[in-house]
């Protein structure tokens, strides 16, 4: 008769396994965005709604370029 033998472990399951990799990979995504830096303004959203409240952030494209403008004017150990 097919089947499992008795005392194996069963096989695992399709949307088992499917939920663990969607988990593994937004937690790679997770890891990539916070290296290399993409996650930046949103870093910069949630500080600036604990510390400013009531005040209007930057705009998303004001934030990049003032860091730009920062990290050009202070060089730091950097690949590029």
């Amino acid at each position: 008769m097919g089947g499992t033998p008795a005392g194996a472990p069963a096989p695992p399951r399709p949307a088992l396994v499917m939920a663990t990799l969607v988990k593994a990979w937004r937690g790679v995504v997770w890891y990539l965005r916070g290296v290399l830096g993409a996650d930046a303004y949103q870093r910069y959203l949630e500080h600036h709604a604990r510390t400013h409240p009531g005040h209007a952030p930057l705009s998303e494209r004001a934030f990049w370029k003032d860091k730009m403008d920062w990290e050009d004017r202070n060089p730091q150990g950097r690949c590029c």
